[in-house]
């Protein structure tokens, strides 16, 4: 399935949440990341992530069956843009 992931996650947190999510997904800009995940590694993700998260922090998943059925519009610069290339 295609995910997008934001989270807001309190300062002293963020270096481990933000190596945790780049393990799953790609970085698109400030805590947005985005990818296919399996149900496996979506559950595996969230265990791990509430692993680092505190009462105040919060994490938000947006899951489509496949990317095409989404439509994504950049505006202004794209952080991170991502290849086909391997």
């Amino acid at each position: 399935m295609y995910c997008i992931l934001v989270y807001d996650i309190g300062e002293k947190r963020v270096n481990k949440m933000l190596k945790l999510c780049r393990r799953y997904l790609h970085w698109i800009q400030n805590s947005v990341f985005e990818g296919e995940l399996t149900e496996v590694q979506l559950k595996k993700l969230k265990s791990e992530a509430k692993g680092i998260m505190e009462e105040s922090d919060s994490l938000i998943i947006f899951k489509s069956k496949d990317a095409r059925w989404l439509d994504k519009e950049v505006v202004g610069e794209e952080k991170n843009k991502i290849d086909n290339f391997l």
